[in-house]
C-alpha cells in the first residue's frame, strides 16, 4: 500500500515548470509581449551570475572570502554594457578586476551581439533580401537597429574566406569528377532573376568527396564549362580518371579536349529521364523495369542482348529508343570496368545530392 501511495503522488515539478510558475506569480504576464519582457528581464540577473561565477573561477576566491589570497589581484566593482539579445537589447553591470586580466567566455570583452545575429544577416542577404529590408527585420523581431554599414561589414566578412576557397591547390588526380548544372534565383543591384550554378564534385583516390568550386553564370553552356576544366588544370589537376556528366551538347567535347585522358560517361539517369518523355505515363513502370535489365546486367553481352530486346518491345517509341541508340557507347562502356566502379560511374546522382 506505501508503495501505491507514493506512486500517487504528484511529481515534483521540473526546472523548467518551476521557474515558469516563479514567472508567472511574479510578473502575472497577461500577453505574449508580456512574457518576453518578464524574460527579457531575468536575462541580464542571468548573464551577471554566469559572470560572477567565470570571475570566482578567475580569481580563486568567492567575493565574500576573507582568507590570506595567493593573488594580488581583486575584484574592481563592475562596468556597464549593453548586449544585443534574441529579446532585444540588455543592460547588464559585468564585474571587473584590477589587472585586467579577466577574459570571460560566456560574453567575450568587446562583443554586444550575443544573438548569432550575423549568422541571421547572412541567410537573408543569400536569399536575396535587401540591406535596407534585413536593417528593417533586425530592428523589428530584435528591437535594436543595425545600419547599412554593419551589413556590410557582415556580409564582406565571409568574402575573404570564400576567395580563399575559389583559389585553393587541388590535388593533381581525382578518379572521379561529376558535373552539373543547376537554377537558382540571384539578386543583382537592380533584380533578381535566375543564374545558373556550375557545380564540380570529385572523389579523391581515398574515397574522400570534395566540392572543387561553385561558379555562376548567367547560362549554362560548352563555353563556360571549357574556362572551370582549364580553371581546374591551373589549380593543380593534372588528370582525372572518370568524367559524369548530362548530356548539354558540346560538354562532352569541352571536356575531352581539356582533360584528353579522361573516360567520359553520360548519367543513365538523365538518359532515363529523357527517353521516358516519349513513353505514355502508364507504362513509365514498365519501360524503366526493361532499362534496368540493360545498364545493370552483368556483363556487355547480356547487356547488348536486353538492349535488342528492348528495342523491339518498345519500337512504338522511337523517340525514346533514339536517346539510347544515340549515346550507347556510354552504356557499352561501364562493361569495361567492374561493378564498383560501374556503381559509382553512371549517374550523378551524387552531385544533385549536394545541389538539393
Amino acid at each position: 500500500m506505501e508503495g501505491i501511495t507514493q506512486m500517487a503522488k504528484k511529481k515534483d515539478p521540473t526546472p523548467g515548470e518551476a521557474i515558469a510558475k516563479s514567472i508567472i506569480e511574479t510578473y502575472d504576464p497577461k500577453t505574449t509581449e508580456d512574457i518576453q519582457d518578464a524574460l527579457k528581464s531575468i536575462f541580464g540577473p542571468i548573464f551577471e551570475s554566469m559572470l560572477e561565477g567565470e570571475m570566482e573561477h578567475h580569481l580563486g576566491f568567492a567575493s565574500n572570502d576573507h582568507s590570506e589570497k595567493t593573488t594580488t589581484n581583486r575584484r574592481n566593482g563592475r562596468g556597464k554594457k549593453t548586449i544585443n539579445t534574441s529579446m532585444g537589447g540588455i543592460e547588464i553591470n559585468p564585474p571587473r578586476d584590477r589587472e585586467a586580466t579577466f577574459d570571460p567566455q560566456i560574453i567575450p570583452k568587446r562583443t554586444t551581439d550575443v544573438s548569432s545575429i550575423e549568422g541571421k544577416v547572412l541567410s537573408m542577404y543569400a536569399k536575396g533580401i535587401s540591406q535596407r529590408d534585413i536593417a528593417d527585420i533586425i530592428e523589428d523581431i530584435y528591437g535594436f537597429s543595425i545600419s547599412h554599414q554593419q551589413i556590410s561589414i557582415i556580409t564582406d566578412s565571409v568574402l575573404e574566406e570564400l576567395t580563399t576557397w575559389q583559389r585553393r591547390p587541388l590535388k593533381k588526380f581525382y578518379p572521379f569528377l561529376f558535373v552539373d548544372c543547376f537554377y537558382v534565383n540571384i539578386r543583382t543591384e537592380y533584380e533578381t532573376k535566375k543564374h545558373a550554378i556550375y557545380t564540380i564534385l570529385a572523389y579523391d583516390l581515398k574515397g574522400k568527396k570534395d566540392i572543387l568550386g561553385l561558379w555562376i553564370g548567367e547560362s549554362e553552356n560548352k563555353s563556360q564549362w571549357m574556362q572551370i576544366f582549364d580553371e581546374l588544370k591551373i589549380r593543380g589537376v593534372e588528370d582525372i580518371g572518370f568524367i559524369s556528366m548530362d548530356g548539354l551538347p558540346g560538354l562532352e567535347d569541352g571536356a575531352a579536349t581539356i582533360f584528353p585522358k579522361a573516360v567520359i560517361q553520360r548519367c543513365i539517369v538523365h538518359m532515363i529521364r529523357n527517353s521516358i518523355k516519349y513513353i505514355p505515363q502508364k507504362k513509365y513502370k514498365a519501360f524503366t523495369a526493361h532499362l534496368k535489365l540493360i545498364y545493370k546486367a552483368p556483363n556487355k553481352k547480356v547487356a547488348l542482348l536486353e538492349f535488342e530486346k528492348f528495342k523491339e518491345q518498345w519500337s512504338e517509341y522511337p523517340g525514346a529508343i533514339r536517346v539510347w541508340d544515340a549515346n550507347w557507347k556510354h552504356v557499352e562502356q561501364l562493361y569495361n570496368y567492374t561493378e564498383a566502379i560501374r556503381k559509382v560511374m553512371y549517374t550523378t546522382n551524387a552531385i544533385e545530392s549536394v545541389n538539393s
